[in-house]
């Protein structure tokens, strides 16, 4: 999985399929990019060749070499066996809206098979079923995305209003906000119980707003047919959220933006250019921080940065108990980070696209086939198998 390798992202859907097998696959964490190895068969090595996967075929005592290797107290490697394929769900609605989820994009792309859930399903208890659930560009807040101004009279903006608005009647709801805490709540309750949150894009910043709103309306007259509260600010409850604090709201229904949260509000002067925009990966230890070391498994250091309606998060909004495990330390911005509530983990992941810079509403999706050595996508990726990794034994 280091530079040698052709395809990293389909080598995550191998690895999963290997899993699906019940074939035994260990994760060689800091060893050439973060490899995977595996027992021999033919049926495997025709999947890795069928789908354009590099590997290489090693005697049982390699095997044993790279496993003593990695094993040294001096090196910073280990070995995190993966157990079984995680049962994944992706939070999106069922009808089409102009923009793409790079969560879906890079797991058809890879073969990793994921079923579709919304509010329906997570209101009537189907959520426990899963193991990993992605949010994307959602808005939990009940403001549609605060697309009022630009495409209020777009037909999929008046439809997915429509629709919003009966599922909240249908569910015993007054208003969309309430029907989106809802499901926030269903999901909080989801990760305390050990499962798997992975956010991306406006998900990763409307999700903590609408905890931290649970007893307020943040919400203004055109969005749920009253006014926000004007005490609003100072009603929001941060000790609810899981990443963010202190964050100030932004209630003008005109402006594309939430809250202070993001350090690259769409209504300024872009700060960073496309072709220096980048952000670091951390280095963590993978024998005493396994779970922050499988996130950032990659063949590369450096990220190339991409855009969002939510593309980083200001690091003095960031709650101190948070890993930051991706920043522009630069622009003093945090870009991949991670945390526990519970017996479960969630990630936040800033940005729309990792391969479509500035990705627009209406614009075609991105074509993975140009791209099957994303570094960005591949972070996407590390999250996708870590549900699966054997718990390992504290240190002490």
């Amino acid at each position: 999985m280091d530079d040698q390798q052709q395809n990293h992202l389909k080598a995550y859907g191998v690895a999963y399929w290997v899993l699906q097998k019940d074939i035994e696959l260990e994760w060689l964490l800091n060893y050439r990019g973060g490899s995977f190895m595996s027992q021999h068969s033919a049926k495997l090595e025709n999947e890795l060749q069928i789908r354009g996967v590099s590997f290489e075929l090693i005697p049982d005592s390699k095997a044993a070499q790279i496993r003593e290797e990695i094993s040294g107290l001096d090196v910073n490697m280990d070995i995190m066996k993966l157990e079984k394929p995680p049962k994944i769900a992706v939070y999106s609605p069922k009808t089409k809206l102009p923009w793409d989820d790079a969560v879906t994009l890079v797991l058809t792309y890879a073969e990793i098979p994921y079923t579709i859930i919304f509010d329906d399903e997570i209101l009537t208890g189907e959520l426990p079923k899963y193991d990993w659930l992605h949010l994307h560009h959602e808005d939990f807040t009940g403001q549609y995305g605060k697309f009022y101004a630009m495409y209020k009279d777009h037909a999929w903006y008046r439809q997915q209003q429509m629709d919003y608005e009966a599922s909240a009647k249908k569910h015993g709801f007054n208003k969309v906000s309430k029907l989106k805490l809802a499901t926030v709540n269903k999901i909080k309750e989801f990760v305390a119980g050990g499962g798997f949150l992975f956010a991306m894009c406006s998900a990763t910043e409307t999700f903590d707003i609408a905890l931290s709103a649970a007893n307020t309306d943040i919400c203004e007259s055109m969005f749920d047919g009253d006014p926000a509260d004007p005490l609003a600010q100072g009603k929001l409850e941060f000790n609810q959220t899981f990443a963010f604090k202190n964050f100030k709201l932004i209630t003008n229904p005109f402006e594309y933006e939430y809250a202070s949260i993001d350090s690259r509000p769409n209504n300024q002067p872009k700060r960073v250019e496309e072709k220096n925009d980048y952000f670091s990966l951390f280095t963590f230890s993978a024998k005493w921080d396994p779970i922050p070391c499988m996130l950032s498994q990659c063949h590369s250091s450096t990220i190339k940065g991409f855009m969002g309606q939510t593309t980083a998060f200001r690091k003095d909004l960031i709650k101190n108990e948070v890993i930051v495990m991706g920043e522009n330390k630069a622009q003093s911005e945090a870009r991949y980070v991670h945390g526990t509530f519970g017996k479960g983990t969630w990630t936040f992941y800033g940005g729309h696209d990792p391969e479509d810079y500035e990705h627009f509403v209406t614009e075609d999706p991105t074509d993975l086939n140009l791209h099957p050595n994303s570094a960005g996508y591949r972070l996407i990726l590390n999250n996708i198998l870590f549900p699966a990794a054997k718990k390992k034994k504290q240190k002490t």
